[in-house]
């Protein structure tokens, strides 16, 4: 038999508990830091050092290897707005960030400026290809997305105060992110540009000749159906824009200041006609379109004898104004729900007649108005009564005619029109008055 110890020295329980206790609860501390369940959420990303030009790496989908650079001032005021500010070829984003005023602006006003940066060797964006004029098609737009949905997490962005502005190649970027992406930007502003598809390309090429020499033409709404083509179905409200351009530009050519005109007037659905024209500095021609404030839902800015290169110091604080943004903290901006329209359909096989209301909830009056919705595919206005239509389908525009044209507020008018369709005959579903988003 083994030899066993006889009496051995027993540990009193409470002893033993405490030293079983010490050994375990380090390996569960382990254990709950190396290995988080399957629900736990990230952790949200954190904050750039303010009142300097920071990159940001690791911010999202990025398929086109861009660099984000921000800038946050000291003053960021809580849920703020976001400029995103884009660069010309051979620039990159903290040249951006060197040569404009976008963040001495910032400081003043408390938003942060996003700057995003190409590491391509030409150092321009891509606004030609079929993945950059599309949603989601996986080009620059994506990651300028993605850098624009960081900052939206990191300091609670104001969703309704996000807006993008360029220069040259830059500009060309703002008109596609406005394209691409309506329902994330609220504006843009765009100096020396082309319209919105104007440099496509299928050949792998970044340079459309035929656009830069301004030889490229559309209808109104042949540019408005390419905007629209980068988000199929989309129906809700549209960026405003502000486009600025010099009359003797011979990188892209003059004719391209009109065709974004033609391109943006089309999409907000307002009037080619501008409703107020000015100089506001000698030897600048500015019109604007839809409404005659500093926030109407096209301006357009001409200056007369000046090249490509004609940004200078100055220009950003108008563009701010554009934006609603030359204000301490959020900055009026035009409300939807200053109108309300109410729609309803009567159809048979191939036809309708639609009855649409529209009351001016303000508190002020209107004085002059257009109406600008989009028909369902397959449906052509025919004819129509208290207003004029054009064009008869797709973006459609309705004007007042001569004795509707004020309304009071809290008025009403009431217009409709008959239509042929190829089986959708529902009402249209989203209206603005004079480029502002109204409520159902």
């Amino acid at each position: 038999m083994p030899n066993t110890p006889r009496n051995p020295r027993r540990r009193p329980l409470r002893s033993v508990l405490v030293t079983l206790l010490a050994a375990l609860v380090p390996l569960l501390a382990a254990t709950l830091l190396t290995a988080p369940t399957a629900s736990a959420r990230p952790e949200r990303a954190a904050a750039a050092p303010t009142a300097t030009l920071t990159e940001v790496t690791d911010f999202g989908p990025n398929p086109s290897n861009l660099q984000m650079y921000l800038y946050v001032p000291d003053s960021v005021t809580v849920k703020p707005a976001v400029v995103v500010a884009v660069h010309y070829c051979t620039g990159s984003g903290p040249a951006m960030y060197s040569n404009t005023e976008w963040a001495s602006l910032a400081d003043r006003y408390g938003f942060v400026v996003v700057y995003p940066s190409v590491t391509r060797a030409s150092k321009c964006f891509d606004v030609s290809s079929p993945q950059a004029l599309k949603r989601g098609g996986g080009s620059d737009p994506v990651g300028i997305k993605s850098m624009v949905d960081w900052v939206s997490r990191t300091y609670s962005a104001d969703p309704a105060r996000i807006f993008a502005t360029g220069i040259s190649s830059g500009a060309m970027m703002t008109n596609v992110l406005l394209g691409d992406y309506p329902d994330v930007f609220s504006a843009g502003a765009a100096f020396s540009g082309v319209p919105f598809g104007c440099f496509a390309t299928t050949d792998g090429s970044e340079w459309n000749s035929a656009c830069s020499g301004g030889t490229v033409t559309h209808t109104p709404q042949e540019w408005g159906d390419l905007v629209r083509a980068a988000y199929p179905g989309y129906t809700g409200p549209r960026p405003r824009m502000q486009v600025w351009h010099g009359t003797e530009d011979d990188v892209l050519r003059y004719p391209n200041f009109g065709e974004e005109i033609k391109q943006w007037t089309n999409v907000l659905g307002v009037s080619q006609t501008p409703a107020a024209g000015d100089t506001p500095v000698a030897g600048w021609n500015r019109t604007r379109y839809g409404a005659t404030g500093d926030r109407a839902p096209v301006e357009a800015i001409s200056l007369q004898g000046i090249g490509h290169n004609l940004y200078v110091t100055g220009m950003a604080a108008r563009a701010l104004t554009f934006f609603g943004l030359d204000s301490s903290g959020p900055a009026p901006q035009p409300q939807p729900g200053s109108c309300k329209v109410t729609a309803s359909t009567n159809a048979w096989n191939t036809g309708l007649t639609a009855s649409v209301t529209l009351t001016n909830t303000s508190t002020t009056a209107i004085n002059g108005w257009t109406l600008g919705f989009t028909l369902p595919t397959g449906q052509t206005i025919t004819n129509g009564w208290g207003a004029t239509y054009t064009p008869s389908s797709g973006a459609v525009t309705a004007t007042n005619v001569s004795y509707n044209g004020t309304l009071a507020p809290n008025a009403s008018v009431t217009l409709g029109y008959q239509a042929n369709h190829t089986g959708n005959s529902a009402a249209p579903g989203a209206f603005t008055l004079n480029g502002t988003a109204c409520t159902g």
